[in-house]
């Protein structure tokens, strides 16, 4: 009897299907990359110790890549982020190595960090290391500048008990459809 498979897995090849076809045009990316770097200013701006950490990398480049997507930045003298310039030759490049963007979502919602392969200096990828596991958006407060604290905060307990209802369906169906009693609590062996 074959082992049942997950029921995501015809949006996952449709999703690689379409994702080798259906380039966007380069100026749309140049616009997406700037606003991650945008978004990613915003909440390093949130932590002091992450700014203090990048100024010391200052000018070194980070290449992240997943699948067809990539993107180089490089630490400003002002302890944020910038695109680095074309032609600029990385010193870490980073790889997402899970192909399926479910598996990643899923992976992500149990707490786990997708899988990466690292090429390049080691104490870079520590800093990086440092600031994906330290810096976090801090949502609530940003909603407290447009609606207030009180509604901010109710709007954000009722996310969490979203996400902690999601996390426990995801780790559900994890166990249920393949996934180790471990892998569905969120423990790596």
């Amino acid at each position: 009897m074959a082992t049942p498979s997950s029921p995501f897995s015809f949006l996952g090849d449709l999703f690689n299907r379409i994702g080798e076809r259906l380039q966007p045009p380069d100026w749309a990316v140049h616009e997406i990359q700037h606003r991650a770097v945008l978004f990613l200013n915003h909440v390093l701006q949130q932590e002091p110790e992450a700014q203090q950490r990048l100024l010391r990398q200052q000018g070194r480049v980070v290449r992240f890549q997943w699948r067809f997507v990539t993107m180089e930045l490089v630490a400003t003298p002002a302890g944020l982020l910038d695109l680095a310039p074309a032609g600029a030759v990385p010193e870490l490049t980073l790889t997402v190595t899970e192909d399926s963007p479910f598996d990643i979502a899923r992976a992500t919602l149990r707490g786990d960090k997708p899988s990466v392969q690292i090429i390049g200096d080691v104490q870079l990828a520590a800093e990086v290391n440092w600031l994906v596991d330290h810096v976090r958006w801090d949502i609530e407060d940003d909603l407290a500048r447009v609606i207030g604290d009180v509604p901010a905060h109710t709007l954000g307990n009722a996310v969490r008990r979203v996400a902690g209802a999601l996390r426990q369906f995801v780790g559900d169906r994890t166990a249920k459809f393949g996934g180790s009693a471990a892998d569905a609590a969120g423990k790596v062996e």
